[in-house]
């Protein structure tokens, strides 16, 4: 039995003696359709067929979901389409490109650090960074095998005054920049939220004139994990001389905001570094960066590690 058949007959188990008749095969046919042909997370592919059979058919939306959800440490989130509820830490926020999602990062307690995705028509309060929630009835879910927790409709987000401790997981790396991801360079923020701009609009608060910032979202591999890091100004301009002065005079004189990445990607792109940050799976919270030369034996050690 693959995942859409488990996902469909979870379903129909729910809605048992709800005197609803819908046919297994219907419900089947659109589960394959959005999880198998256009790879929705399961999460939001049950969400979305929940939202038509309480349209269509009048089930219970509350028979449908589990409420009563269990509050668990995120060690514990092993498997996806769990309801569960949480106390965590918000350990970092990122950058989204899509209307869909409200905002993304890592939250953690100290058993573990988990990513969080919060889809805009969740409806709750936006989280910062540092604080700690308690976030009920949030539904784990599985993205390119890593676990996370999905906030919708019927979750819910309250701030509570505790000091979450985070897991005591600070490690010394050694590796290569090899790849830089999307909005690395200069980019510009929306003023109201911090948010970037895509092509001068804000998701929330639309087309603005937003403010100027320099920062690098890169993949660091040691050999022989690999790790997304996000470096701020202050980072790059230690690693390159490059501040947000100097990227908006690059931009300046080539008539092309591009240019800056291209000048990092030069200056940083394949060289090695010593970073010292806090690990959550493949995500490394960095604390400190700094170039490193590694001797002849190390780096021959390095290039096999990486073959």
């Amino acid at each position: 039995m693959n995942r859409a058949e488990i996902l469909t007959d979870r379903i129909l188990e729910k809605i048992k003696g709800q005197n609803v008749k819908v046919k297994r095969e219907d419900i089947l046919k659109r589960m394959r359709l959005l999880v198998e042909e256009f790879k929705v997370p399961e999460s939001e592919a049950v969400r979305t067929i929940t939202n038509y059979l309480v349209r269509e058919y009048g089930v219970s939306r509350e028979g449908l979901m589990e409420r009563a959800s269990p509050l668990v440490k995120i060690s514990g989130i092993t498997k996806p389409n769990q309801w569960v509820s949480l106390k965590a830490k918000v350990v970092q926020l990122w950058d989204s490109n899509s209307p869909n999602v409200s905002q993304v990062g890592l939250i953690g307690d100290e058993t573990g650090i988990i990513k969080f995705v919060i889809w805009s028509k969740a409806d709750v309060p936006e989280v910062e960074e540092g604080k700690s929630y308690l976030f009920q009835n949030v539904v784990t879910d599985s993205f390119q095998g890593r676990m996370q927790v999905n906030l919708n409709r019927t979750s819910r987000i309250v701030e509570i005054d505790e000091d979450i401790q985070l897991p005591p997981r600070e490690i010394d790396v050694i590796g290569a920049i090899v790849s830089f991801q999307q909005n690395s360079g200069l980019i510009k923020r929306c003023n109201e939220c911090g948010r970037v701009l895509v092509k001068g609009v804000c998701q929330v608060h639309g087309k603005i004139d937003g403010y100027d910032d320099l920062r690098i979202k890169a993949v660091l591999d040691d050999g022989e994990s690999v790790y997304e890091v996000i470096l701020n100004e202050e980072n790059i301009s230690s690693l390159t001389g490059v501040n947000l002065e100097k990227a908006l005079e690059i931009a300046k004189e080539n008539l092309d905001r591009n240019a800056v990445l291209a000048e990092l990607k030069n200056k940083l792109l394949g060289r090695y570094f010593r970073v010292k940050g806090l690990r959550g799976g493949r995500y490394l919270l960095v604390q400190d960066i700094e170039h490193y030369k590694p001797s002849i034996e190390e780096f021959e050690e390095i290039l096999e590690a990486l073959a």
